[in-house]
Order: C-alpha cells, then structure tokens, then sequence
C-alpha cells in the first residue's frame, strides 16, 4: 500500500519550532506602519540584545555596522516595492564582534496580514568568513604567480646574455626554475591563523634532497639549522642562493665526488642569522678566476636585496666554506 504524503496539519507547532530551531533561523514580523518590529528568543540572541515586546526597526539598525546601515535601511524600506523573494546580506555589531546576518523574505506586501509583513534572520558569519578567506588566498595566489613570471622573465633575459649556448641556458634556467619550484611547494597561502610561513630546516632539506641521491650513501648532506620560519620572498631568494651554491659544488665541490659531504648549521648573532655552508671531502678548492659570473652576481642581489645580508667565501684547500649573514625580520617575509 502508498504511503500517504504527511497533511499541512500533521506538521504541530512543536514539530515546526524543532525544525526552524535546528535550522538556525530567527523569526521576524515588521509592521509597516508602525515600525515595530517583533523577533523571536533566537533573534534577539543573534543580535546580542536583550529580550522585549517588541522593538522598531530603527533601534535594531542601530546594532548594523556603520559601513551598512544605510544600505539596509534602503534594502528594507525598497521590500514594499519588490516583487517577490528577496534576500539581503548585512554585518551587525555584537560587543566586538562582528556578526553576518541574512534577512530573508517576500516584498511587494506579499502574504502581508494585518500591515505586516514576516521573515527570517540566518546567521551567516561562518559562510561569509570562509568566503572572506577563499578571497584571500585567491588574491595572495595571483600576486605570487604574477611575481614568479617576472623573476622567470628576469632569469630567462640574464641566462640569455649570459649563455655560451642554447644548451647550456635551458640547463641553468630549469635548474633555477626547478629551485624556485620546490621552495614554492612548500611555502603556500594558509588560511588565516593558520600560520604564514615554511620551516627554514624543511626549505633547505627539500632544496638539497635531490643532491642527497647522487653520492655513495644517503645522508652525506645535513641540516642542522634554527627552528625559525620564512616567508615567501625570504624563501624565493633562499631557493636561488642554494640552487647556485649546489649547482657549484655539484661542478667543482664535495658533492662533486661520489664520498663528499655538506653541511648546513645556523647560530643566532643578535638579530642576524649565520647561516654556514661546509664542504668536505671533495678535491682540492681553488678560487675562481670569475667570480663575477651571473651566478654571483645573481647570489650578491639576492642577499642583499631581499635578505638585507651579505655573503662570504672561504676557499680553503679542504673545502669551500660559505658565510651567509641574514637579518631575522626579513627571513619572515
């Protein structure tokens, strides 16, 4: 036997308030001529004022947030000429706390009884802070890759001039781009409270690990640095200034032969971080005839200009030492 569709008068009262009260829906009744305006218990708590008979439309405005008001104000005195639903979206003052509200319900004196007209508020503030956010890191995602293109581009003119041969740029630009591709891997948009920036032990280990595979053992490169975070453009110029650093001692360096080894180690000195780059193992170092190359020159600008630092050489005969000196804040950035 069908089962019979439930009737209008199966849904009682109580069944109604459980439904409206699991909904999270604030009821409302405004009197168009009068101006008064009656909610129910959970509107007045959505608005974080105390319970009473009724209240006027203009005292309730005065809990819209200033940036608003007039324009609910306009929204609702526009609902008498409105055909049909409508729906309007306002922020209210609750103490310090900013809440988002959404009225609802039918202009053009529909379903009006006795000069009122009746509605619903919903609480919308968790919708509109994760909409907020999506907008955030939307935003934050286009400036990141607009400035990965333009150091892309920039990479892509140097190599150029730089290059002996159409081989030799493709090599070095995908070995950067590589770099600044596994930095950004690991430095991502995060919501709000969640944190802005990578570990600087995690940024260099991931940098380094594809070194790590081409020896006799695994473990020949370590990382034993400051638990301290960086941010985005620290981690950019972090990621070009190691690229050069192994790509060199993948040439001419300890990791060069299949037995040496690098080690990374940091101390704090007042507010600038020493970050120490060590070589052994590997053949005989001898200082460059040009060390004036784009590499350098590309390692020089990166220090200074985005880590507000400097950047020394040590050329000992057992192994290439390399002093880099970064202040603290400009590491967070």
């Amino acid at each position: 036997m069908a089962t019979e569709e439930p009737r209008t008068h199966d849904w009682q009262p109580d069944r109604l308030r459980r439904a409206i009260k699991a909904a999270g829906v604030a009821l409302w009744s405004w009197n168009v001529d009068t101006d008064q305006l009656k909610m129910d218990p959970p509107g007045f708590e959505l608005w974080g004022i105390p319970w009473s008979d009724t209240v006027t439309f203009e005292e309730l405005s005065a809990h819209i947030h200033p940036a608003d008001r007039d324009r609910v104000r306009a929204a609702f005195i526009a609902t008498r000429a409105m055909v049909g639903s409508y729906e309007t979206d306002f922020r209210i003052l609750v103490g310090d706390e900013i809440r988002w509200v959404a009225a609802r319900g039918k202009g053009d004196d529909a379903d009006i009884v006795a000069r009122t007209m009746f509605g619903i508020f919903l609480d919308v503030t968790g919708r509109k802070q994760a909409e907020e956010s999506n907008e955030l890191l939307a935003g934050e995602m286009s400036h990141r890759v607009k400035n990965l293109l333009a150091i892309a581009s920039g990479l892509t003119a140097i190599s150029s001039r730089s290059a002996t041969s159409v081989e030799e740029m493709a090599q070095e630009l995908t070995g950067r781009l590589s770099a600044l591709g596994r930095a950004h891997n690991l430095v991502r948009p995060l919501a709000p409270g969640q944190g802005t920036a990578a570990l600087l032990g995690d940024l260099l280990s991931i940098l380094l690990a594809p070194y790590d595979d081409l020896g006799a053992f695994k473990g020949r490169i370590r990382v034993a640095v400051e638990r301290m975070g960086v941010g985005e453009a620290s981690a950019t110029a972090i990621a070009l200034i190691i690229h050069e650093l192994a790509t060199n001692s993948m040439k001419y360096g300890s990791l060069s032969v299949q037995t040496g080894t690098l080690d990374l180690s940091s101390v704090m000195e007042g507010e600038d971080l020493v970050l120490t780059w060590l070589e052994r193992g590997g053949p005989p170092v001898e200082k460059p005839a040009d060390v004036a190359g784009f590499g350098s020159k590309l390692v020089n600008r990166s220090v200074a200009g985005q880590l507000n630092g400097a950047i020394g050489y040590d050329w000992a005969a057992e192994g290439l030492i390399v002093t880099l000196r970064a202040k603290r804040d400009r590491l967070v950035t």
